[in-house]
């Protein structure tokens, strides 16, 4: 009996065509066809919170099946209904809600049915984890029922900008219907912002992220400043430059001003230090220091020394005959013995500050510009304030700590961070040559092993030539190896693959290891078979599995062969803010699924050494320079059709090479970015 019936259902849904002869129905007149009618609501909570529903009117003596319903192997089939687009850009709070059901048990089937009458209401709350999400798109699948049974679909589009509920019955009308929409909504965001690309608006983006790169340098400057004024060469000499100041000025003021051109006189000595840096170099030639093989390992070589001085293995000292000439000068008095006295102190604390500044000529060269002026002002500003202040108020000498063994923790700590920041212009060689004699695990083991032994020695556990014979340790070492021991521990995962976030830019990346996927794993993370044979024609795999491609006509004939819009990308093996860019901003979810699915990626490497065939080299009608090297191609390609040669910088265009949007450097502002990928890809017309 059950599956007579059960046939009968079946002609019903597959012969739909039978209803057509039902007029009539227990004496209603009722449609066959369209025995539910379907409205839809939309109501806001807040910004992000939204509940959306659906009502359903179903015709006298019909009724549809909840999805509550038994869902047997042959018996009716529950309502369903499913979120295309739900995880990307939303998220579901909660289950879906039912209005008012009925129950009753069918002797047909043998268990109870649960099925609504008359009116069928499903409600669900959703959070909007995307801001730029405009619509929410729905499946909704069930069963109205009287004597035959009928499938019904329906597709739901809930417009939150607009606030309307489409329902659709066909897929590909429901295709057509969102692609319209979005093509819509497209032209008008493009009239609203108009994303016309003029120079004007590139350069300023570029002083935007050059201006960024310039305080980060100040602060870091600043922060090096205080670290050497508290160096066995520095610190005691505040209380003696201090004592000459208040015994030589005849009133306090007379003080008070030698003080202030003191300060001034140290700054001006340091930022004249910066100057020759940029003015021997160029300020355009010092961003290319950052990627010479030559450089980094003279660099590294360099840092090397310096951390072993600080370790205390040697002095790094300049010439007694440069200190006694300056010292002579300094007794001279008035102005120009002050500037002596400045000068005295930049010479004789040259071997605890030399080290320090050397380090930041070095990291500050490499950013290129004016850099190195304003890393040198920054530094010498922390040095001074604390010299101009305390011979304007002398009475706060009383509070500073006695000299003491705790100036030689501070070296030998030092001498550790030097050692640690050596090795990554080292890495710096290797990638841009790409060796892989240094990869990301060997490079985070040595990190390991230098911040292990430091922390051993804060805990007093290693001692070196200038530490005394204390058998306790202070509470303020104490707290700074747990900070330390801390940070060690958190390396450790990253030798099995984890990201380390905290010091992204400063290993090598994720794609340049051993075991890119970590330790015993294969799987890529966009799915995609790690065969070689699975990638198109010229692509690699890049960060996050990411497919790329490193040559621009490749890339481009790919990019019209799919359909795709071209995120270009200027980046460099060196580049640290390129692996910020890839190993923050890249990795949240919502940006790595664009770079998997809706652009094609084309990174071009402007460090690149690897030289071009012989018929391949040119002379640039930009700059002059003979083009030699694949690195050069790209770099010359960046400023002919950009003017802009820092990296990273990323250019959305279509497939007529017409920029989406204006181009963008360094932004670390994952929704800034997610933003600008978003409004460059909504410009695209398939």
């Amino acid at each position: 009996m059950k599956k007579l019936l059960f046939l009968i259902s079946l002609l019903g849904i597959v012969l739909p065509t039978l209803a057509q002869d039902f007029t009539t129905m227990g004496g209603q007149s009722a449609d066959i066809k369209n025995p539910l009618v379907w409205e839809g609501s939309i109501k806001k909570n807040s910004d992000t919170e939204y509940e959306i529903s659906i009502t359903g009117f179903i015709d006298k003596d019909w009724h549809v099946y909840s999805q509550h319903t038994p869902n047997e192997e042959i018996g009716p089939i529950p309502l369903e209904i499913t979120f295309l687009n739900a995880d990307t850009d939303f998220t579901l709070e909660g289950s879906l809600e039912e209005s008012e059901t009925h129950r009753t048990y069918s002797d047909v089937w043998g268990f109870d049915e649960v099925y609504f009458s008359e009116i069928v209401v499903l409600t669900q709350k959703i959070i909007v984890t995307n801001p730029d999400t405009k619509v929410i798109k729905a499946n909704l699948f069930y069963q109205v029922c009287i004597d035959v049974c009928l499938n019904e679909e329906r597709y739901i589009v809930f417009d939150l900008s607009e606030n309307k509920v489409k329902f659709i019955e066909n897929y590909d009308d429901f295709e057509s219907y969102v692609a319209k929409e979005k093509s819509k909504t497209a032209v008008e965001e493009t009239k609203k912002d108009d994303t016309t690309v003029d120079n004007s608006s590139v350069e300023d983006s570029e002083k935007d992220s050059e201006a960024k790169g310039l305080w980060t340098i100040f602060f870091i400057a600043f922060l090096s400043g205080f670290a050497a004024l508290l160096t066995p060469c520095v610190f005691p000499m505040i209380p003696l430059t201090v004592s000459y100041f208040t015994k030589q000025s005849k009133t306090k003021a007379a003080g008070i001003k030698n003080a202030i051109l003191y300060g001034i006189f140290i700054i001006i000595i340091y930022v004249l230090l910066g100057s020759v840096i940029v003015g021997v170099f160029g300020a355009d030639s010092l961003n290319a220091l950052s990627t010479n093989v030559w450089f980094n390992i003279i660099f590294f070589l360099l840092l090397v020394v310096f951390a072993v001085s600080f370790l205390g293995a040697f002095e790094i000292t300049l010439p007694q005959s440069w200190s006694n000439k300056v010292d002579s000068q300094a007794d001279r008095g008035g102005i120009i013995g002050i500037f002596f006295m400045a000068l005295a102190l930049a010479i004789v604390s040259f071997s605890c500050t030399g080290p320090i500044v050397g380090t930041l000529l070095v990291e500050s060269a490499s950013k290129g510009g004016i850099a190195p002026i304003v890393g040198m002002f920054g530094f010498s500003l922390a040095i001074a304030l604390p010299f101009a202040l305390f011979a304007m108020f002398p009475g706060w000498m009383n509070s500073l700590p006695k000299s003491g063994g705790w100036l030689n923790t501070v070296k030998v700590f030092l001498g550790f961070l030097e050692l640690a920041l050596a090795f990554k212009f080292l890495s710096n060689a290797d990638l841009v040559l790409q060796l892989h004699w240094l990869e990301r695990e060997m490079f985070l083991a040595i990190w390991i092993a230098i911040f292990g032994v430091m922390a051993l020695y804060l805990f007093g556990k290693i001692k070196l030539p200038h530490d005394g014979n204390d058998e306790h340790i202070s509470v303020g070492r104490l707290s700074l190896g747990l900070i330390v021991l801390a940070f060690t521990i958190y390396l450790i995962p990253g030798l099995w693959g984890a990201p380390l976030k905290l010091i992204s830019g400063f290993p090598p990346p994720l794609n340049y290891s051993e075991a890119p996927y970590g330790v015993g794993f294969t799987k890529l993370s966009n799915g995609i078979n790690s065969s070689e044979s699975t990638l198109p024609d010229g692509a690699e795999l890049g960060p996050h599995d990411i497919i790329a491609f490193n040559d621009y006509e490749r890339g481009l004939a790919y990019a019209k062969k799919v359909n795709k819009p071209i995120l270009l990308d200027f980046t460099g093996y060196a580049c640290v803010n390129c692996r910020k860019m890839e190993e923050r901003v890249w990795a949240s979810p919502h940006i790595l699924g664009t770079l998997n699915n809706d652009i094609v990626l084309i990174s071009l490497y402007v460090d690149d050494k690897r030289s071009l065939p012989k018929g391949e080299q040119y002379t640039s009608e930009t700059t002059g320079k003979r083009i030699k090297s694949i690195g050069n191609k790209w770099s010359d390609f960046q400023i002919k059709n950009y003017q802009a040669n820092a990296q990273p910088y990323y250019v959305l265009m279509d497939l007529n090479e017409k920029n989406l949007i204006d181009p963008i450097g360094y932004t670390p502002d994952i929704d800034e970015y997610k933003e600008w990928l978003q409004k460059g890809i909504g410009s695209f017309e398939k």
